[in-house]
């Protein structure tokens, strides 16, 4: 299978129209696979290029009223201004405004006819039933004629996109939503237009009293209105993904035969050494050379905290410079990028449907043919059988009403919204959060989770060895006692030597010259400091130096998970320090909150069992299995799988791969720019566990707005058809007017995607 690539498409204005595109490429040679969204206004397709190409796909659905952009293939290679006007959306956020502005322009000039139509309307509502005075000859007459031109306006420029529905719709048979609001208005129009310029012929008859312009330009109106409404709140849900092209520079001070230049970070290249000032973007991924500072990297990893950096330290692009300057080495740029790779990913998600909206595509693919049918049959019923017991002119005149209610109602757009608005704000809140989530489908699996199993080392420790304790039982005071160690340490390559030695650096540490230094391999080393000998080795070194070591307090710490290492002289034994791969500071609350979520928590480690039981206790997992290879962690998921439990392991992406690939849900503890973005379903940035519990809560919430979402979709059409079919009228006299159904057809797509923007505003702690 070939990497799919995506590209925008312009013209879908439904559900439906997203079923017709992606029916139409499923059908051409060479297609092997295809998504069509319509929130995002994009197709993501895999496609032969020796069968077919972009611009052959693009001249199947012009005709229908649809096209690709062609040049808008998903790369993340774009220049800095691409990406800060890009949405994310299908097209740019200038062409969406404008779109947007068109519409709102059109909206603005008809609602005042709607309105006058409306009262003229409710004049002769009213009435009828005597709540106002009848409307005299000559104003009736005036309305009469002025009407007419007011619809004629509406129908024909407001309403354009839908005689362009009606009109393909007849042309090639392809019906959207489109298609029902130009049949039921042009039906509506045509009808009144008959009336009007036959009236005396036909008054014999039917009831040439009752003319329908008013619906006609109130319905196009309010759909129009509901299309613009829904179109401005699409917007909003590319909001993450416009934040994080935001988070992109657009220069870089890079130095130039000595000089300070500015130039444009599309001119960046590997090894350049780029000055970053105060206040200043990184505008690339690298590493540090010169300077020191703090980074306020938030908006890349979720983190409130601004983190220090000094040389040898990385950086990534789209963080920003708090306080000093420095001088770093650029590793990565353009797609190369931490940034870039998120905002792909986060694109990628986006794009993709999850398996829950699988139903509402189907009933969304053949509901515009059913709708029709429903519509005429209706109509048909009303003149077979309403003509017996209210005559041919009533009943032409219902049949019409309900006709058009029908059309007009039973829109699928709150269906092709429920699904892709949710998902696109949950993925877009994850990105916020430092969760990156790979599809769709992966949010979706998720909320079933019950059961996650996470490694030890890098998961719930640092995943590097750190000096976490110090017994000093010398007369030293620690600064100098550790100084020592760390003196001596320096001059080995061994990690636990590193870890010592950073620890001191960053307690600024004085470190002694040390003379005579001689590594005993196996179990230590020595060497002279200020005309004293040390030894800083294992308990074997003591053992051969002959001087007392409390063996059980080794004992106890080794079975900790914890290496001591100990400093003695050729008498005695001054103390010792203790090196552990360090728990992180939220592993304990990140294990709880999982199980405030009902979900058990086993930890899998290659570690001693002693140690691995420990570690566990401190943070609160009961189950824990120990000594297992990364083929063991697959057989016990396998197992759990077997128990009907659903399975999420949390890992590094490394070693865990077999493991990750064989849970329902891959979770990759991803750390700096070395992030395993592609390893994992989802991906927790800076890995930090404790939010593994918020992606299981946004992956919860998600799909609870998801399941509101379609639920009120398929509740409205349900309810909506029958009524305004008019299967209530002979029971109690009800029958829509259109004009309700149109404003009810508007508000429900809205309330959707009101409904899935609700979701940015819920917090995950």
């Amino acid at each position: 299978m070939r990497t799919p690539k995506i590209y925008k498409v312009k013209g879908m204005h439904c559900a439906s129209c997203a079923g017709i595109i992606e029916k139409t490429f499923k059908k051409t040679d060479g297609v092997e696979s295809v998504e069509v969204n319509y929130v995002t206004e994009t197709t993501k397709v895999s496609f032969d290029p020796e069968k077919t190409s972009p611009q052959s796909l693009s001249q199947k659905i012009e005709k229908l009223g649809y096209s690709l952009d062609t040049s808008s293939a998903e790369e993340m290679g774009m220049s800095a201004d691409e990406h800060a006007s890009h949405l994310g959306l299908g097209q740019s956020k200038n062409e969406k405004l404008q779109e947007v502005k068109d519409m709102r322009t059109k909206v603005l000039s008809a609602i005042p006819l709607a309105v006058f139509a409306a009262f003229v309307m409710g004049w002769d509502i009213f009435a009828q039933y005597g709540f106002t005075p009848e409307m005299s000859h000559t104003l009736d007459q005036f309305f009469q004629h002025l009407l007419p031109l007011m619809a004629t306006y509406v129908l024909f420029v407001v309403g354009k996109p839908y005689l362009l529905g009606f009109y393909r719709f007849l042309r090639y048979g392809k019906a959207n939503m489109d298609t029902l609001i130009g049949i039921g208005t042009v039906a509506a129009f045509l009808y009144s237009f008959a009336v009007t310029a036959f009236e005396e012929a036909l008054r014999p008859f039917i009831n040439v009293e009752y003319q329908y312009y008013d619906v006609t330009i109130v319905v196009v109106t309010f759909i129009a209105l509901g299309k613009y409404l829904e179109a401005r709140s699409k917007i909003k849900t590319g909001d993450a993904i416009e934040k994080l092209l935001n988070l992109q520079a657009k220069t870089a001070l890079v130095i130039r035969d000595g000089k300070e230049v500015e130039i444009s970070i599309n001119d960046v290249k590997h090894g350049d050494l780029i000055v970053i000032k105060p206040g200043a973007k990184i505008p690339v991924d690298g590493i540090i050379t010169d300077g020191s500072s703090f980074l306020d990297e938030s908006l890349v990893t979720g983190e409130p905290m601004p983190k220090g950096k000094k040389a040898g330290d990385s950086v990534v692009a789209g963080t920003i410079n708090t306080s000093g300057s420095f001088t770093f080495k650029a590793t990565k740029v353009g797609s190369e990028t931490l940034l870039a790779q998120i905002i792909k990913m986060v694109k990628d998600a986006q794009s993709t449907k999850a398996p829950i909206q699988a139903l509402a595509d189907k009933i969304s693919s053949v509901f515009v043919p059913i709708v029709l049918v429903i519509a005429f049959v209706t109509f048909g019923v009303w003149l077979l059988f309403g003509s017996q017991y209210l005559g041919f002119s009533q009943a032409l005149s219902f049949g019409l009403v309900s006709f058009v209610s029908i059309l007009v109602i039973a829109c699928p757009c709150a269906m092709g919204l429920a699904t892709p608005t949710a998902i696109i704000v949950g993925v877009g809140k994850g990105a916020k959060e430092g969760i990156l989530i790979k599809d769709a489908a992966t949010l979706e699996k998720l909320h079933k989770v019950n059961t996650v199993i996470v490694d030890k080392t890098g998961t719930i420790t640092k995943g590097k060895p750190t000096l976490v304790d110090i017994k000093n039982l010398s007369e030293l005071k620690d600064p100098e006692f550790v100084g020592i160690i760390a003196s001596l340490e320096k001059k080995s390559e061994h990690p636990i030597a590193h870890a010592i030695v950073n620890y001191a650096q960053e307690k600024n540490l004085d470190l002694e010259v040390v003379s005579e230094f001689k590594n005993l391999e196996g179990k230590g080393l020595k060497g002279i400091i200020n005309s004293t000998e040390y030894f800083v080795g294992n308990a074997k070194l003591m053992n051969e130096l002959g001087v007392a070591v409390d063996v059980l307090k080794i004992e106890e710490f080794t079975e900790q998970g914890k290496t001591p290492v100990i400093l003695a002289t050729k008498e005695k034994v001054l103390g010792f320090v203790m090196v552990a791969d360090e728990i992180k500071a939220d592993s304990k609350q990140a294990v709880k909150n999982l199980h405030k979520l009902g979900i058990k928590v086993i930890m899998l480690t290659g570690d001693d069992e002693r140690t691995a039981r420990y570690m566990g206790a401190l943070v609160g997992i009961n189950e824990v299995v120990a000594h297992v290879l990364p083929q063991d962690k697959l057989i016990k998921i396998k197992e759990l799988q077997s128990q009907g439990r659903v399975v999420a392991m949390a890992g590094d992406g490394v070693n865990d791969a077999p493991a990750l690939a064989q849970a329902d849900v891959g979770i990759a503890m991803g750390t700096g720019t070395d992030v395993a973005i592609e390893s994992a379903g989802i991906t927790l940035l800076g890995g930090d566990i404790s939010k593994l519990a918020k992606a299981i809560k946004l992956s919860k919430i998600t799909m609870r707005g998801v399941k509101q979402n379609l639920f009120w979709a398929f509740i409205y059409n349900i309810v909506g058809i029958p009524i305004a079919a008019g299967i209530f009228y002979p029971f109690f006299g009800w029958l829509l007017n259109p004009v309700f159904a149109g404003m009810a057809m508007a508000l429900s797509s809205v309330s959707v995607v009101g409904n899935s923007l609700r979701l940015k505003n819920i917090k995950l702690n």
